[in-house]
């Protein structure tokens, strides 16, 4: 399954196609689906005759679990750069915006005024027929949340501003393949890609439907830029069942070390306990993030 990482958490996307499933719990004790009863348990209340054998877990080899990890990996997207535009729908004084706003920076080579904010931490682009471009999101929805605070900064400078034609222009993925990636022999088979070894390391990948253009390393890394996070993981269904062809093989040392960080995974910290504690209760208004610091946030 293909699963999303984003500045709000984690959010899982469509069930996994093309081969992208998610590996729900596979471990070193799993069972074969042939060997699984009919119902979940074996109940205790029956008779010997009539109640099914229980299946030993413990008894299942190593390799058994590892083949099926290989078959139903786990891939997640990393949303780095959400680019998005919107208008306001008047004319707009740079040099008022220079003089009087705040965290803006006036070059006058590109007849355009930079402004920043800290939280959602993003770069506006404004220039003076009113269109104003918002770079840095990791989310659409957060990219939304910025724009509407750079209008609302405007609004404040004394521009009769209208917040209209919002869209999202780009957006830029990453991901990490579980394997690595023969890219040479990949690039031979398909004319779709595009390999020039003295002008970039991975192979430059075009999808028509949905839009994207991928660049895939030899790593396994595949950076994909598309019109939405929607896109994004869709290019990713598509292009998993083509470069698994043409992954590598693992080697002796692989194995060693995918044992060691499956037998090595620590447990989180406990929280130390502290006797003097304080309960304190914010309302909406106080909160981080809140509806009431949306317009100090433009100022910062």
């Amino acid at each position: 399954m293909a699963t999303l990482i984003q500045e709000n958490g984690i959010k899982e996307l469509s069930k996994g196609t093309h081969g992208v499933v998610a590996n729900h719990g596979i471990s070193a004790h799993s069972v074969a689906s042939h060997m699984v009863p009919d119902h979940e348990y074996c109940e205790t209340g029956k008779p010997p005759e009539s109640q099914p054998p229980c299946v030993n877990t413990e008894e299942v080899p190593m390799e058994a679990a590892t083949e099926e990890e290989e078959e139903t990996p786990e891939i997640d997207i990393m949303i780095n750069n959400v680019v998005c535009s919107f208008s306001v729908k008047c004319h707009l004084n740079l040099r008022q915006i220079a003089l009087n706003g705040v965290n803006v920076e006036f070059r006058r080579e590109n007849g355009m005024v930079t402004m920043k904010l800290r939280r959602p931490y993003t770069t506006a682009s404004i220039w003076s027929s009113g269109r104003v471009t918002c770079t840095g999101a990791t989310s659409e929805d957060q990219a939304k949340v910025a724009a509407r605070r750079y209008a609302r900064a405007l609004q404040k400078l004394g521009f009769q501003v209208r917040f209209q034609n919002f869209r999202v222009v780009n957006v830029l993925g990453t991901c990490r393949m579980p394997f690595g990636i023969r890219i040479i022999a990949f690039s031979k088979k398909y004319k779709e890609a595009d390999y020039e070894p003295e002008l970039h390391p991975g192979v430059t990948y075009k999808l028509y439907n949905p839009k994207a253009t991928l660049k895939i390393f030899s790593t396994g890394g595949v950076t994909i830029t598309a019109r939405s996070v929607s896109d994004v993981q869709s290019a990713v269904e598509r292009i998993f069942p083509l470069v698994y062809e043409f992954r590598k093989p693992r080697t002796p040392a692989d194995d060693e070390l995918l044992r060691q960080r499956r037998g090595a995974r620590p447990q989180p910290p406990a929280a130390p306990l502290t006797t003097d504690l304080r309960l304190v209760t914010l309302s909406d208004d106080d909160a981080p993030g809140g509806e009431a610091d949306a317009d100090a946030d433009a100022w910062e």
